[in-house]
């Protein structure tokens, strides 16, 4: 895809990994649309895009009122499209005990990180068809490919996300729409991991966000279907885990992932 002059809409774009997605994207010649709850993370998003001759336009919006997002894409289409670009990022992580949780929280935490992207996505797919360009990028987590103790449900809605991609980049293999996930593992500076102030185990490290921003970036210019991003030696224990989980579960013990969960509970 030729990417001057393209219009991308990012979610959960006013903090974490998201402003670093959009600023990337802004970069290289797209028009960006924030989306995100928080409006005075958007306008600082915005601004910095700004700061450099991008263009951003900013749309409060909270990804949990799924019913009305039809309305809310249709009204992104005639304000600011068409655009060729969704990046799925809006992402939120509980840690705790799972008979802990609450149903309130397990539902938070399915609605935006699966939920919302579904049903964003599908009400966009049909105008990427129409237009005969798109491109669904999806921010999962390695969390979806390994189930992460004491915070199970996020593993669950990652997971999720990262199947329904591989489904959906198989049903529209024909189409003019490319289908893209993304499965970042500790990252460093910004987001949810570098908010909890514990540091990665030592031998799986961290990544900087400007990694998942490159990434996102790979993937349009390449239709990569996956991408790992993550320092150490994830795709190795990964690939182990296919073959012996007692094994695997205890190697994430000896590199203290469960440990670091535990300590991330919210009292």
């Amino acid at each position: 895809m030729e990417l001057q002059g393209k219009t991308a809409l990012v979610t959960g774009a006013s903090r974490g990994i998201g402003p670093y997605i959009a600023k990337s994207l802004a970069r290289k010649g797209f028009s960006i649309i924030a989306v995100a709850r928080n409006e005075s993370g958007l306008q600082k998003t915005k601004l910095e895009i700004e700061s450099f001759g991008g263009i951003c336009h900013t749309q409060p919006y909270d990804l949990m009122n799924i019913n009305g997002l039809d309305g809310f894409v249709n009204d992104l289409w005639s304000k600011h499209g068409p655009f060729q670009i969704l990046v799925n990022n809006a992402g939120v992580e509980y840690y705790q005990h799972f008979d802990r949780l609450s149903k309130e929280e397990i539902s938070l935490i399915l609605k935006t990180n699966l939920h919302g992207p579904l049903e964003l996505s599908r009400s966009i797919l049909p105008k990427f068809i129409e237009q005969k360009s798109g491109h669904i990028i999806n921010i999962a987590s390695l969390a979806g490919k390994k189930g992460v103790a004491y915070n199970s449900i996020y593993s669950a809605s990652k997971a999720g996300l990262i199947m329904w991609s591989d489904g959906m980049r198989q049903e529209y293999k024909d189409s003019p729409v490319n289908i893209s996930v993304i499965c970042p593992g500790f990252i460093s500076d910004a987001g949810m991991f570098h908010d909890g102030q514990e540091p990665p185990p030592p031998l799986l490290g961290s990544s900087h966000p400007q990694k998942v921003a490159d990434a996102v970036l790979k993937a349009i210019r390449k239709g990569s279907c996956e991408i790992i991003v993550n320092s150490g030696p994830i795709r190795p224990l990964l690939a182990l885990g296919q073959i012996s989980w007692k094994l695997a579960d205890a190697i994430l013990r000896c590199f203290g992932v469960p440990a670091l969960s535990r300590k991330r509970i919210s009292v």
